[in-house]
């Protein structure tokens, strides 16, 4: 059996308000399976991005072991976080975070900088994603030139670019109508079995969770059921 992509055990969190603590996740065990198209859905509030974060490395637990890649992320400091994140990880936000200054093009390539990629190698690998979103003739235009739309399919090409083990998304549709959101779900699907990648999205669009390989269901910082299409569902154990 493959090793899961992400395993968390006992995994609580708690955010702190002035003097107040409040829980934003209790006792979370999870696994997240290798290759699938996995979506975390649960009303505003019920904690499915403070779980995001935490599986995407951004933030780390108060208690419980989160293990990313068969490594357990909670112990690395700092630094070695950073760079794990940099060249295991990739991440899809509703609000595209794409650098304004940047073209499509720089905006793609900016990852592979940063883990210093050789030239010409980064340059066939942004030339080839941006080929596969559909915008080899959109390579030179800014964000603000660029469809909402267009700008997700390059938010997509700059997740993929460093060949991430991992691709999170937080609220991928969020920002675009129906018939865009429909597109950009279709092309994850698309780049997830191309790309041989495990993606975890967050989000309330059924759209997204009809194409959902596992069901994870959260509420009031507890998972309330797993549910493995083509399999069982599990209950929160």
């Amino acid at each position: 059996m493959n090793m899961p992509s992400v395993t968390l055990k006992h995994v609580a969190k708690t955010y702190r308000l002035d003097a107040v603590g409040v829980p934003a996740l209790n006792d979370i065990n999870l696994e997240i399976r290798p290759r699938r198209f996995t979506v975390i859905s649960g009303p505003s509030g019920s904690g499915k991005t403070t779980l995001l974060n935490l599986i995407g490395c951004i933030d780390r637990p108060d208690e419980g072991e989160i293990v990313v890649a068969g490594e357990p992320v909670q112990r690395m400091p700092d630094d070695a976080l950073s760079d794990f994140r940099a060249r295991h990880l990739g991440f899809i936000f509703q609000n595209f975070n794409l650098l304004p200054v940047l073209t499509a093009y720089e905006n793609v390539e900016y990852p592979l900088l940063l883990t210093r990629v050789a030239p010409a190698k980064r340059k066939e690998r942004v030339l080839a994603l941006l080929a596969a979103v559909g915008l080899s003739d959109k390579i030179h235009h800014r964000p603000g030139q660029l469809s909402g739309g267009q700008r997700q399919r390059v938010a997509i090409a700059r997740a993929l670019a460093p060949s991430p083990q991992l691709l999170l998304a937080d609220e991928p549709t969020a920002n675009l109508d129906s018939q865009t959101g429909a597109a950009i779900i279709a092309l994850m699907r698309q780049m997830q079995r191309e790309h041989d990648v495990s993606f975890v999205i967050s989000s309330h669009d059924p759209q997204i969770l009809a194409e959902a390989d596992d069901a994870v269901k959260i509420h009031d910082g507890r998972i309330v059921s797993v549910e493995r299409r083509g399999g069982e569902a599990e209950a929160a154990r």
